[in-house]
């Protein structure tokens, strides 16, 4: 994997949030539709956390959101962002990335 530049790390702007709603996707067996709390706003996101999460398990759930990704759709719904998860080598385990402590909803991470 090939290095970037400090310019570019600070390119990217990751704050915490809050699931708020996890919808399924009809036809997809691994999407989730979810709204996420950022604070000073709300936004879909498009997650791939079906398999490791329960639709129950993630509602109410702090996360880190990758928000200044550009939008793509994603089975006929726009996703704003991105949530940060980690995994193991056969990705048979996905957690998320989750901030120690209580910090205010839309906090910088840096």
């Amino acid at each position: 994997m090939k290095d970037i530049k400090f310019e570019d790390w600070n390119k990217i702007n990751l704050k915490t949030a809050e699931i708020i709603l996890v919808e399924e996707i009809e036809n997809s067996d691994k999407l989730y539709k979810l709204k996420i709390d950022l604070g000073i706003e709300t936004r879909t996101l498009v997650a791939g956390l079906k398999p490791y999460y329960t639709k129950e398990e993630l509602e109410g759930k702090k996360c880190i959101v990758f928000t200044n990704l550009e939008p793509k759709k994603i089975m006929g719904i726009k996703s704003h962002g991105m949530i940060l998860a980690a995994s193991n080598a056969d990705k048979s385990e996905v957690k998320l990335i989750q901030s120690e402590g209580a910090l205010e909803l839309g906090s910088k991470i840096s």
